[in-house]
């Protein structure tokens, strides 16, 4: 995986704290990102890292519970910390604890060791976490404090480490802890009552269970925040209190989460990415696809759906399918759709030939692929018993329309993808850039298509309660590329994958950023262990794998 950026990008955020003393007129400005550590003796410094754990940023920002909502005022923030590849408990939990990312550390079973790769002969490496480093410091303690045991082992090396069952058992315990340690430096913090709720409902503001218990835990986060203050050392100790998730959503079906970094002398600004950044897909090898969709974007004998991507071709050439749910085209032989290049043009291919219908048929959706952005669309509706229709648009326009009801099923086994499909066994020249590919359960009509093909605020969609897919493509970094529509599944990169910067370059989908140029940066969430150790003036750089990714 590379990452190719016209503008500064640090990732995971070893600078966030550099950006905290930018907003704090306490402090001088920070040394610069490979300087040593500088010593103050007048004040100590403390951390608290607090996890929510399935709390989504997006639900977190709509509740926007009190407490949390009065530290966020004296923050660096984001709603929208990035997931990786594998972003299950066990594997959030350990980037947040060691500072690399799941494709560095491998730790994803609840034992907390690395898993092998396959077919790999190599022993994985290991990472020390954050606390490791922290007990090199004799004059520091550290407490974890989890309900879940497997935490709470993982972090065994820490001096507290309270046996607990329940998060109000957290709470107390973290209290306690608060009220007759003076020589504890930092602490790990993890509550679980609001993931267990999401899964009775949904993980949505909308679900009670799930809102009960977000406010639940904001009220004892507000308890342990007084319970700080209220330490007889408080006037001599500078607190930094990381509120964040090991992930939003459930274990299964990880979302991104939140990050907050409060500090009484903070400003409040939220740290973000900026200007569009997305996935160059090139040659034979780098592809996105989802993984396992349940059925959900299988196109059956008799669904009615529709897709549409923006889309940038860098060079012309013949005949690479891009983005498909089918089987590749050898001959007249193809299962399932597929959009494939043809020079400056694109077509729809489709056939179902191992359903028993007919084979490849294809259809033209214009010069999509002369080298600008473009909005490509396909819509399939079963009009009645006889007729099946396909229509493509290029940028809102229809082009091409037909009854394809011969071709009788389209379901194929092979996943919903972006990037190479073999045609004939040529087109690996193939390279494009990608965004707001839209999947709907229902076949558009062509005044709507028209009138949403550049809309900015999908939510606004008048179909948008059948959309089952929407990725922005857009993130900037790791692996994955979120679905944000409800209920719809993420897809995964792979191969030689490059994000790239194209700044105010833009698909009509996308509203240019006037920052393009600015400094951008990506949070993940090997972010909080790499922010505790700075802050605490620790020197973890020349040992760890965390990383300043500059232009």
């Amino acid at each position: 995986m590379k990452l190719q950026f016209n503008i500064k990008q640090i990732l995971p955020l070893v600078a966030l704290v550099a950006i905290i003393y930018s907003g704090c007129k306490k402090y001088d400005n920070p040394p610069p990102f490979f300087e040593e550590p500088i010593t103050r003796n007048t004040v100590q410094r403390k951390v608290i890292v607090i996890s929510i754990d399935g709390l989504t940023g997006s639900e977190l920002k709509a509740i926007a519970p009190p407490i949390i909502e009065g530290l966020r005022k004296t923050s660096k923030y984001t709603y929208d910390v990035l997931r990786g590849s594998v972003a299950n408990d066990v594997a959030s939990w350990a980037s947040m604890l060691n500072g690399v990312s799941y494709a560095k550390h491998l730790i994803k079973e609840d034992d907390f060791l690395p898993t092998p790769k396959v077919n790999s002969h190599e022993t994985p490496a290991v990472f020390r976490n954050s606390f490791d480093y922290i007990l090199q410091y004799k004059s520091l303690k550290t407490a974890i404090v989890t309900p879940w045991p497997n935490l709470r082992n993982y972090l065994r090396i820490a001096d507290f480490a309270p046996v607990v069952s329940t998060d109000v058992a957290v709470k107390d315990s973290v209290i306690n802890i608060l009220n007759t340690q003076t020589q504890l430096g930092a602490m790990v913090v993890n509550f679980r009552d609001v993931q267990v709720a999401g899964n009775n409902g949904g993980y949505l503001a909308t679900n009670a269970n799930y809102k009960n218990a977000i406010l639940k835990a904001d009220e004892y986060v507000g308890n342990i925040v007084t319970a700080i203050k209220a330490r007889k050392t408080y006037a001599n100790e500078d607190w930094l209190i990381i509120l964040t998730s090991n992930h939003g959503g459930s274990n299964a079906d990880p979302k991104p989460g939140f990050l907050i970094a409060s500090q009484k002398n903070l400003k409040e600004e939220e740290v973000k990415k900026t200007g569009f950044n997305t996935i160059l897909f090139k040659g034979g090898t780098t592809i996105a696809e989802v993984l396992n969709d349940n059925g959900l974007y299988d196109p059956g004998e008799t669904k009615d759906f529709t897709v549409q991507m923006q889309v940038k071709f860098n060079v012309q050439t013949s005949y690479p399918g891009f983005l498909s749910k089918g089987t590749p085209m050898l001959g007249s032989a193809i299962t399932g759709w597929m959009f494939r290049q043809g020079g400056a043009g694109v077509s729809a291919a489709i056939g179902g030939t191992l359903n028993g219908g007919s084979g490849k048929v294809e259809y033209n959706t214009g010069n999509a692929a002369d080298l600008s952005w473009h909005t490509i669309t396909m819509t399939v509706k079963m009009d009645n018993a006889t007729t099946r229709t396909l229509t493509t648009y290029l940028d809102g326009v229809q082009v091409t329309t037909a009854n394809i009801l011969s071709r009788k099923s389209l379901s194929s086994t092979e996943k919903l993808t972006i990037g190479y499909k073999n045609v004939d066994n040529g087109g690996t020249g193939l390279s494009f850039q990608a965004a707001d590919l839209l999947y709907f359960n229902t076949a558009l009509d062509a005044a709507t298509i028209l009138a949403n093909k550049g809309l900015k605020d999908i939510t606004q969609h008048p179909k948008y309660a059948n959309l089952t897919g929407y990725w922005p493509i857009n993130e900037g970094a790791e692996g994955i590329l979120s679905n944000k529509a409800p209920g719809g599944y993420d897809m995964f990169l792979s191969g030689p994958y490059t994000w790239v910067s194209l700044g105010k370059d833009v698909p009509v989908s996308v509203t240019p950023d006037p920052n393009a140029s600015g400094k951008s940066i990506l949070l993940t969430s090997s972010a909080v262990s790499a922010s505790m150790l700075y802050w605490l003036n620790i020197k973890i750089f020349q040992n760890l794998a965390w990383m300043a990714i500059r232009s």
